[in-house]
């Protein structure tokens, strides 16, 4: 388990999670109006300059970030026709709505994020909080016989701004969908997961170096220049 974690306990097929993660899933720092109104403010301007955003709008996409899955998937080959995808962090539905139009209809998306999501054609929807205890058993009984051949997680905290608290955050996040993974996957299966460069990185690297045959590295072109994202593209899970 990871520095990220090392505050947290972990059971599956069950979450068993201290009250301090409840604190960090919620991504809440103390502010005041005048900063939260600055924030929007700026996030409303980046969005409005953004090229990838009116291109997603153009195209009908739920979400830029379709650009960075798409983009990954033509490098890396991941989805096929039939597969059976499991989307974390769903919201608002670019990832879901994506990989629908590259494994329907033979295959299943099932989407899962805390926000409502609003339908989607051929996606199964969970609207649940990944951390809670449930979470993973709702999952399983949605796909009731059916093995995962891919598990694709863009979740992130909401950034606070500081490092030292937005990290860890963001790691645990990150072996969250780690361990559901390979719970989960379909021999010879797939993961891809956003991560943020930091304390915590190498470390989940070389974790999935363990239980995959092959991991890259990826920062899509759509991944803002100035942002620490990235992405662990691993493949060919051994179980």
């Amino acid at each position: 388990m990871g520095s990220a974690a090392q505050e947290l306990f972990l059971s599956f097929g069950q979450f068993h999670i201290w009250t301090y993660y409840r604190v960090v899933r919620s991504g809440r720092v103390a502010d005041d109006g005048m900063s939260r109104k600055s924030s929007s403010t700026r996030w409303k301007q980046r969005q409005a300059d953004d090229p990838w955003v009116r291109k997603a709008q153009l195209e009908g996409w739920r979400s830029r970030a379709v650009y960075k899955l798409a983009e990954i998937d033509t490098r890396d080959r991941l989805l096929r026709p039939g597969m059976t995808v499991v989307d974390l962090g769903a919201a608002p539905g670019g990832w879901s709505q994506y990989a629908a139009g590259r494994v329907l209809p033979r295959g299943r998306v099932l989407a899962l994020d805390i926000l409502p999501l609003e339908p989607l054609q051929g996606v199964e929807v969970i609207q649940a909080d990944f951390a809670a205890d449930d979470a993973p058993q709702q999952i399983r009984q949605l796909l009731g016989n059916s093995v995962p051949d891919l598990v694709l997680s863009d979740m992130a905290p909401n950034i606070s701004g500081t490092r030292a608290v937005d990290q860890p955050r963001s790691m645990y996040l990150v072996e969250l969908a780690f361990a559901l993974a390979t719970e989960l996957l379909a021999s010879d299966g797939g993961f891809v997961t956003k991560v943020f460069m930091g304390e915590g990185f190498e470390q989940m690297v070389r974790q999935c170096r363990q239980r995959f045959a092959t991991v890259k590295v990826r920062k899509p072109a759509a991944s803002r220049r100035e942002s620490r994202e990235t992405y662990i593209v691993a493949s060919g899970f051994r179980l």
